[in-house]
């Protein structure tokens, strides 16, 4: 933000200096106006930047740019207040539909329904199927629609499940171990509940999360980086023999895509179909994608100088290394599996894993080959993700978010163009080549976008899908009598054991009193 809001970067300098000389004095920042923020009134603030930005809107949104009421920031700096516990993290204050009236992340966390909050109403439009989904039954009703929301920790996966099926949550994901309880999935590869989840009149969202995995290779790595045709060629094999169709089918049960690149669908510049394939490492055969075969792959690699997986000068094995946090029981088959990718060119892979802070600083030096890596979306615009190859974010060099530490002088021309430009035709026609030049170059091994599964009872009203907003629950609403009514006919006490157990134990009785008798009888 120091490169587009007027006056901030300095900004710091000044609030430190003023630390300086009161270092026991509460900081109050309306002695220290921010030359590009201005007050217009108890309601709105403006905000000037340099030159011209779209997505500054998308920053508008994220949390740290929320204003807060100097009353608040005073009252917790009282005597005090923090070794009780009462500091701005743990209660914090804002103008939105809920208040945290129930702390506890150990066990329980509660939302209550800020009565000051006003002038919101359900929305009156939609896409095109909403209204026929019923999405747009609540429309014009004022906003939030639940008055409490109880968030509850539980620690393990099974009795999370069964309390879901018994009606004590209205919604809950879906893990490995109940997938094929839950879902079934036609031979078309079409997704839906199984007869038992649509008997209790439970139902699936499905939706493709905004995120990316991805195994990412170091640039300046002398065997797998840099723009050498040997380098290219090499990790456009490894990307060709790691078959992440194979790894969402095993590891995932079908929940994602393969990536083509590092726009996930959804963010403007993702293209549909044949034109938005990975031309280097799919084919577009019978309207779909296709791997290219794994002898393709070896061609490459022979290309690059290792025929059958062999250096053609030292005649020794290539070796690959892969830095990973994984270090888990699951963790182990993943690796496995990856091994075995790599087995089919006759390319060895080590694993190392470490823990994340070494990890981290690895990256950070630029001391590793290759690494797995992911990226959520902060905001829904392809800079969000584009940016992650910016030469000028590299992570050696300057300490960015260029994992990869991918430089190329062409994509960064076009990255700078591109991303003060409004959505439209030209900025797509910008991306598109942006992209073949990083499917040519192949930085990542672009993976999978993963897709969310999340299942919710039919008492629970405007559950749609959103994978960028977080503020979807003042939309929520809850059929209170259907649950109670479900939730009491599932959860009928079974007399039938305790009859059972009275009659066995009337049986005992009396066969303890026979062969009690009996023996008095024979004294």
């Amino acid at each position: 933000m120091m490169d587009y809001i007027v006056g901030l970067r300095g900004y710091a300098a000044t609030l430190q200096q003023a630390k300086k000389k009161h270092p026991d004095a509460l900081l109050d920042l309306r002695e220290y106006p921010l030359e590009g923020v201005q007050v217009v009134d108890e309601r709105t603030y403006r905000i000037k930047i340099y030159g011209k930005y779209p997505q500054f809107s998308y920053w508008l949104a994220m949390t740290f740019f929320a204003p807060m009421p100097v009353e608040a920031e005073h009252f917790y700096a009282q005597a005090g207040m923090s070794e009780r516990n009462l500091v701005l993290d743990w209660w914090p204050v804002g103008s939105g539909p809920y208040y945290l009236s129930e702390n506890n992340p150990n066990q329980r966390m509660v939302l209550t329904r800020n009565p000051n909050f006003v002038g919101e109403t359900y929305p009156m439009e939609g896409e095109p199927k909403d209204a026929e989904a019923g999405l747009l039954s609540d429309a014009g009703r004022p906003l939030p629609l639940i008055d409490r929301v109880v968030f509850s920790l539980e620690k393990e996966t099974i009795p999370y499940w069964n309390k879901f099926l018994q009606g004590y949550y209205d919604a809950a994901g879906i893990s490995s171990d109940s997938f094929d309880q839950a879902v079934q999935v036609s031979v078309g590869g079409e997704t839906n509940v199984t007869d038992e989840m649509k008997a209790q009149g439970i139902q699936l969202s499905t939706s493709v999360a905004t995120s990316t995995s991805y195994i990412g290779f170091n640039w300046l790595d002398p065997v797998v980086g840099g723009s050498s045709e040997r380098a290219t060629k090499l990790r456009r094999a490894i990307s060709i023999a790691v078959d992440f169709e194979e790894f969402i089918s095993i590891f995932a049960n079908g929940r994602g895509i393969s990536a083509q690149s590092p726009i996930p669908p959804g963010i403007f510049g993702y293209r549909e179909g044949e034109a938005g394939i990975n031309r280097y490492v799919y084919d577009w055969v019978s309207g779909a994608p296709r791997r290219k075969s794994i002898n393709d792959a070896r061609r490459l690699l022979s290309e690059a100088g290792y025929p059958n997986g062999l250096d053609e000068k030292t005649k020794q094995p290539l070796v690959i290394y892969l830095d990973t946090t994984a270090t888990g029981v699951g963790s182990k088959s993943r690796l496995d599996w990856l091994r075995k990718q790599l087995d089919k060119i006759n390319v060895q892979l080590v694993a190392r894993s470490t823990d994340y802070n070494r990890f981290q600083d690895k990256i950070r030096k630029g001391d590793t080959q290759m690494f797995y890596f992911g990226w959520n979306a902060d905001y829904p615009d392809p800079e969000n993700f584009l940016f992650l190859l910016h030469g000028a974010q590299g992570k050696v060099a300057k300490g960015g978010e260029n994992a990869s530490n991918y430089n190329n002088p062409e994509y960064d021309r076009l990255f700078d163009r591109m991303r003060n430009i409004e959505n439209g035709p030209e900025r797509q026609k910008i991306i598109d080549e942006m992209l073949e030049i990083l499917r040519r170059d192949s930085p990542w091994i672009w993976g999978q976008h993963p897709k969310d599964y999340v299942l919710h009872h039919t008492w629970l009203h405007n559950s749609k899908p959103n994978k960028m907003a977080n503020n979807s629950l003042k939309y929520l609403r809850i059929d209170a009598a259907q649950r109670n009514e479900l939730r009491s006919r599932w959860n009928e006490p079974k007399l039938w054991p305790l009859g059972l157990c009275a009659a066995v134990l009337v049986l005992l009785g009396w066969w303890l009193w026979r062969v009690l008798r009996q023996r008095e009888e024979a004294r």
